[in-house]
This record gives C-alpha cells, structure tokens and sequence, in this order.
C-alpha cells in the first residue's frame, strides 16, 4: 500500500483499501494476528475460523499451525482475512490454506460484516437496593468508563457524583426510602437506569448511660453554669421534666441497683460489696450476658488491674452497682477475670472508641467530683463538654448509638431529676411530661437489648419511647 492508501501491486495479495467514506473513525481497516497450535490438533481447511480477529493496520491475518490431518504431517495452515471497511460497517473474508508434503489446498471464503456505527449506551446492571443503619453509608454502582454518569436522589441531581459508583454520606433517618438513579451517557444517547431504594435501618445497637449525682433538675435546667448542658444537649436530644428516682429511693447506692436490677433489695444505706452483696443472677448484665450482648462499666480512677470492690481516690465503689453482684465478681474476689475484663477504667473509653471496641451496653461513672456530688455543677457540666464529642464522634454511636445522661437522686425529695437522650434517633430539642423513674430506663434498655423478663419494677412503669422518633 502506498501513502494514499492504494495497493501496490507486490503487496496486492494482502493489502486492504481505505474505505472512501471520509475517515477512519468507525474502526480499523484491518487487523492481524499470529497464533500457535499443538501438535496433534485436527484441522477442517474448509472451517472458518469461530474466534473473533483482532489486530491493526490493513494487514490481514495470517493464521499458521503444525498440526495433523489423517495420517499426513502437516506443514502449515494458513489464514487470510481481508477487510474492506465501509461507513458504519466492515467486510471481512476469510479463507483458510492447508499444505502439507501431499500438496495444498484452499478453503471456500467466509463472509463477516461487522456493524460498526455509534449507538447509545444501554444498563446491563441496574443499581441494587441497599440496606444500612443510620450512620452508615450506602453505596450504588453500575457501569464503566468511558461513559459518563449522572447520580440522582429522588429526582435531583447530586452535585459531584459522576463516577460509576456513589457512596451517600452518613444517613439519617431522614433518607429511609429514598431513591437514586443513574443517568449513563456517551456520544451517541443516554439512558437512564432503573431506581434502587435505600433502607435505613433505624434500630439502637449501642448503648452509653452516664450517672451524674445528686442534683434535682430545677438546679441544672437554665442554670448559667451548666453551659453545655443548656445550650448543646437540650437542643440537639430529647429530655424529660418529670423524671424521678423511686419514691423515697435514698442514698445512692439503691438507685444505683434499681438501675440494674429493678429493686433496692431492701438496701438504703452505701455500705461496701462485702456487706450488700447480691448472690442472684436476675439482673441486667447477667441478661445481656446470656444473651451473647456486650457490656462494660468505664469508671473514672480505678487502675483496671483488679476488681474494684472499695474506694479508692476519687473512684466510689456504691457508684458502681455491678461489684454487688456475685456472679459478678466471682463471690467478690478482687482477682475475679471476669469483673476485671467488664469493669474498666475511664481511660480506656476514648481508645475504645477509636477501635470500635465499646460494648453493646456501656455504663460511664465519673469520679465523685466530676460527678457533680463532691464539686460543683459547673465542674461536671465541663467534663460532659469534654468526654461527650469522643462519643458522638465515634462511628459505634453514629451508626445507632444512644446515650442517656441522668442523676442518680434528688438533692432534695424525690425529684424531677434529669433525663437527657441523645441519639441519631431522638427528638431533637423535644420535651415531655411523662412520669419515669430508673425503672423507665432498665425497661427501655432491656427493649432495646430485646432482653426478658423485664426486671421487677421496671415492668410498671412506662418506657422512654416518646422521647424517640422511633420505638427503640
């Protein structure tokens, strides 16, 4: 072939014309290719060959293979291919030629066209539907370069998302339902697939309580030294006016159990474990242990080497309610492993939350001090402000985690106490007036868990649902 495209005479047998039509832009003019066969193969010269050419540049393939053919060794076969390129297809013949000691022979030519010319894309893979908790992301895909996509959210374009695959951000529950589509283009058309749905998953897996202490709620509602408490927490959760701890339910440590247990067990006083301890295993914990449901106390100013069965610094040992229980610490052994695997110091939360390695069900004790007990309201409105980001930063809460943040008593009577509910799925800055008590939440939190029997007087009183955009 000479520089304008016409076949020379020496190269005539093998040289394929450029097409008149314009230009090569609907594909190559012809293609080559070599390929080797084992010995042995059986060869059919008057076979087209049944695989697809491939190749470049107005040179036909030229097939060649040692192979046998009844009892004659065979020197070769040979395969040309000429294409003859047109606008929007291409004409291929193909012959095949055998020769071996005996002689040659040639195939009849086989006719291919290839259909060449530009058409719209069409969605072999429709986006799927997607399943996730809140918090979590969702991600769609379908396709591949070089075509062009265009992600929508029930019906608006999303602003950026023109790769073969979106990723939403964190959902909320807001985005349950919702419905993405793809609109796939090229040079030719586009084409729009088929809606997935999004299902945000909205249940509770996680589970944070604080214990603050000693405080009615007029002494932290609207008080211009609880900040964060005024102006963070109420705005963002729900929180109850009528919360109470059980009737005439004083000192701490019976409140402490009847959050565990549903009762005092007839205990009102704060003596240690060695005087209060409980042999049953009806209480929560144990629930959620046979359950195969996590849990984890955190409790600022032990060292974590022992079970934490008295004071020690600013740590109260009737603050921590699981130490009462045997089947807890092993009939109240200070090397019991398996109170010292569960009960943890407060030092340890933060890493835990960076690792995703909390519990299900996770009860936080600050200090007698941070607990507002021993030092002043501002002083544990601070250390909320400090310690709470940790756990709403954290993908274990974002991903359906709750914290309940209340007092364990009233300074004075029997309440209101605080009851504050932060959550993915709380009412934001919502307020009620249902009457609870520590036994609404040990109910709620056995719900939450799925966990029976709901525990003594938890079963009559009402749960903190109202304070939750969906039932926990």
């Amino acid at each position: 072939m000479d520089r304008n495209g016409h076949c020379t005479q020496r190269a005539s047998r093998f040289c394929v014309s450029r097409a008149s039509c314009g230009s090569d832009r609907h594909g190559p003019t012809g293609l080559a290719k070599t390929t080797s066969a084992a010995n042995g193969t059986s060869v059919d010269p008057a076979e087209a060959p049944t695989q697809s050419p491939s190749g470049v540049g107005g040179v036909p393939v030229r097939e060649r293979a040692s192979a046998s053919w009844g009892s004659k060794r065979l020197l070769s076969v040979a395969v040309a291919l000429v294409l003859v390129s047109g606008c929007g297809q291409v004409a291929t013949s193909i012959t095949r030629n055998v020769s071996s000691e005996a002689g040659n022979m040639t195939s009849k030519p086989s006719a291919l066209t290839v259909s060449t010319t530009t058409v719209g894309p069409s969605i072999t893979t429709q986006p799927s539907n997607e399943t996730v908790a809140v918090g979590e992301t969702a991600t769609f895909a379908t396709g591949t370069t070089p075509l062009s996509y265009h992600w929508s959210k029930n019906g608006a374009v999303i602003a950026g998302a023109t790769a073969a695959r979106y990723t939403t951000p964190r959902t909320t529950s807001a985005d349950n339902g919702a419905h993405f589509t793809v609109k796939v283009s090229n040079v030719a058309g586009s084409v729009v697939s088929k809606a997935a749905t999004l299902t945000v998953t909205t249940s509770i897996k996680t589970v944070f309580i604080i214990l603050m202490e000693n405080h009615n709620w007029s002494q932290i509602k609207g008080n211009a030294s609880a900040p964060y408490i005024n102006g963070t927490l109420l705005a963002i959760g729900a929180h109850a006016e009528q919360y109470y701890n059980p009737p005439k339910n004083h000192p701490s440590l019976p409140n402490y159990l009847w959050l565990e247990a549903g009762t005092n067990f007839g205990i009102l006083n704060d003596n240690d474990p060695s005087i209060n301890r409980q042999s049953t295993t009806s209480h929560l914990v144990t629930l959620l242990k046979n359950a195969n449901i996590s849990w984890k106390s955190y409790d600022e100013g032990i060292s974590g080497a022992s079970c934490p069965l008295t004071n020690v610094n600013l740590y109260i040992v009737h603050h921590d309610p699981f130490v009462y229980f045997e089947d807890v610490t092993n009939d109240e052994s200070s090397t019991s492993a398996y109170c010292i695997e569960h009960v943890r110091p407060f030092t340890q939360l933060a890493p835990d939350l960076q690792k995703d390695a909390v519990a299900d069900y996770n009860f936080i004790t600050p200090n007698v001090c941070d607990d507002m007990h021993s030092c002043s309201v501002a002083t544990g409105d601070s250390w909320l402000a400090k310690n709470l980001p940790a756990i709403m930063n954290s993908s274990v809460y974002q991903q359906g985690g709750v914290i309940f943040i209340t007092w364990d008593e009233a300074a004075s009577g029997d309440g209101p106490i605080g009851m504050i509910v932060i959550s993915p799925f709380a009412k934001v800055g919502y307020e009620n007036s249902i009457h609870y008590n520590h036994g609404s939440t040990l109910r709620t939190i056995e719900e939450i868990f799925h966990v029976t029997p709901i525990l003594r007087d938890a079963v009559n009183q009402a749960d903190l649902r109202d304070l939750f955009t969906t039932v926990p």
